[in-house]
């Protein structure tokens, strides 16, 4: 087993599966659907390779939401291609300040070195979402033997320093149905329509995926001299007075 690690971190961010034409949804978190779209965008791979791009479909996904983001909209106009001068608008859902990791695996570790090296050298541009959104660009964490979930309940919190204070007591990991085996760590599961078909412009067609959710106690990944350090800053900053150089 190999598995990929990234990291995906911005102002804005989306990831629709659920949208018209008009009003573009997110949802919470990335999809397996935008990964493999990703990869085929980095690989070089056009819309309508099907063959090529439901073969991504056999990777093993799963993601961990390290930063839980507020959820903002944008108004755009758009002109409509087939109809000379006429224009609409249009409504678009973003994540806000959001932190993933996401893991993708596989027991072929040719695929998984073509992936890596095509990740890191893409031959179209990569974005979180959207075209307006452009992926950051420390996004590649590395790589490793550990399977997907090993990696999403090991490896270390990603937020920021500002929301760390929050202390969140569990981070949500989100993978592919039969990647947990004991069905007590299932908080729920769901069939998410994000395994893909075809990206053809002429007809997307997308089936269904089992997802399931897994609660990772913070712990695991955020030890206890983490706590100690951010909590003695926390005083720190608690106790400065900001009138104090300043004489009567």
């Amino acid at each position: 087993m190999s598995t990929i690690l990234l990291k995906f971190a911005s102002p804005l961010q989306a990831w629709g599966t659920d949208s018209n034409f008009n009003i573009r949804h997110t949802d919470l978190h990335p999809s397996k659907s935008a990964l493999i779209g990703m990869i085929g965008a980095a690989m070089g791979y056009k819309r309508d390779q099907d063959k090529e791009i439901q073969a991504l479909n056999s990777l093993d996904f799963g993601v961990r939401s390290d930063q839980i983001a507020n959820i903002t909209s944008d108004y755009q106009i758009a002109r409509n291609e087939y109809i000379e001068k006429e224009v609409y608008l249009t409504k678009r859902y973003y994540l806000e300040d959001s932190i993933f990791l996401v893991a993708i695996g596989s027991s072929d570790e040719k695929l998984i070195e073509n992936i890596e090296y095509a990740l890191k050298h893409p031959y179209f541009q990569l974005f979180l979402g959207r075209k307006s959104v452009p992926i950051n660009a420390d996004f590649f964490l590395g790589n490793n033997d550990k399977s997907v979930l090993e990696n999403l309940k090991t490896y270390p919190w990603l937020a920021s320093d500002w929301y760390k204070k929050k202390s969140p007591k569990n981070l949500s990991i989100f993978v592919d149905g039969d990647l947990v085996d004991d069905e007590e760590l299932i908080k729920y599961g769901e069939m998410r329509k994000d395994r893909v078909v075809s990206f053809s412009q002429k007809e997307r067609i997308f089936k269904n995926r089992n997802e399931v959710r897994v609660d990772l106690p913070l712990r695991d990944v955020y030890k206890e001299e983490n706590y100690k350090k951010d909590q003695a800053l926390e005083d720190r900053e608690s106790k400065h007075d900001i009138f104090g150089n300043i004489r009567e």
